[in-house]
């Protein structure tokens, strides 16, 4: 007689866990469309408006605060991916070297460091290196890059390292035995079946800059806000609709790109299935 409740209580569960983690957003979405001024009160006497989109994209601030974290994100994304991934390599293949433990730690250490010390460290680092030679010439992107960078590599590594820890060497060691050179061999064997790791790390790299205030607000100068640190000071003057139309647009550009990624990921799978089978074929 137990088992119809054990077989209820897990969905049931899991319905109010994401109840409690997507009403909020969804509720976020549907005040966005509100004709009063009122955040949290909607008006009934009048038609859901989306005049708040139109007053959104007639904002300076936003839209140049916007642009500055893309061009951000993007740097770090693609820096970060990099680094990542070459720390990524050695750790997962050049087996046991003299500083091994060191890079291990370095590499990890920001995934458990506070932001609140990372970011003083960095300002701290940048103030140091301008008073000695003279770079970087104040707070700015460069700065805020540079500082994304030094925190989002940490997760590229950690998933690429992942992805090579459970990577099929035989595959690298039959295209040499062909006669295959190692570059070749890393080009066209293992970047391609490590290449969704190393789209995922791009993708929360982009992300985790897309979405950081803290070490932004440490490392930024005048002239170089970024959007979350908008945000962050509208919502300390008072929420106004403009806020809720904004983040709907950001939830809808992070599904759109979790659903391009799938799609990529997806047919890159399937590619690398039909290439392994011919392969198979080939050498039956």
């Amino acid at each position: 007689m137990s088992l119809p409740k054990r077989s209820l209580l897990v969905p049931t569960a899991l319905a109010f866990g994401f109840a409690f983690l997507y009403v909020p957003i969804l509720s976020m979405v549907f005040f966005s469309f509100n004709n009063s001024r009122l955040v949290t009160v909607w008006d009934a006497a009048n038609s859901p408006t989306v005049k708040w989109y139109v007053a959104l994209f007639q904002n300076e601030q936003i839209l140049s605060a916007a642009w500055l974290s893309i061009r951000i994100a993007v740097l770090n994304a693609t820096g970060a991916t990099v680094l990542g991934t070459f720390a990524g390599l050695v750790l997962a293949r050049f087996g046991r070297f003299r500083g091994r433990t060191l890079l291990s730690a370095m590499t990890t250490a920001p995934l458990v460091m506070p932001e609140v010390i990372t970011g003083l460290s960095m300002l701290l680092l940048f103030v140091a290196l301008e008073q000695f030679i003279g770079w970087p010439a104040g707070r700015g992107v460069t700065t805020i890059t540079i500082a994304h960078i030094t925190f989002s590599m940490s997760y590229v590594t950690v998933i690429v390292q992942a992805r090579l820890s459970g990577f099929d060497g035989a595959l690298e060691e039959a295209a040499m035995d062909l006669g295959a050179r190692p570059a070749t061999v890393f080009r066209r064997v293992t970047l391609p079946l490590i290449l969704p790791a190393i789209l995922s790390g791009w993708l929360l790299a982009f992300t985790l800059s897309w979405d950081d205030l803290v070490i932004s607000q440490f490392v930024a100068g005048p002239g170089s806000t970024t959007l979350p640190m908008v945000i962050f000071s509208k919502v300390r003057l008072g929420v106004s609709p403009d806020v809720n139309a904004l983040a709907t647009l950001m939830i809808l550009v992070v599904a759109m790109g979790v659903v391009l990624s799938a799609v990529v990921l997806r047919r890159s799978e399937r590619r690398l299935e039909r290439e392994r089978r011919e392969a198979l074929a080939e050498t039956a």
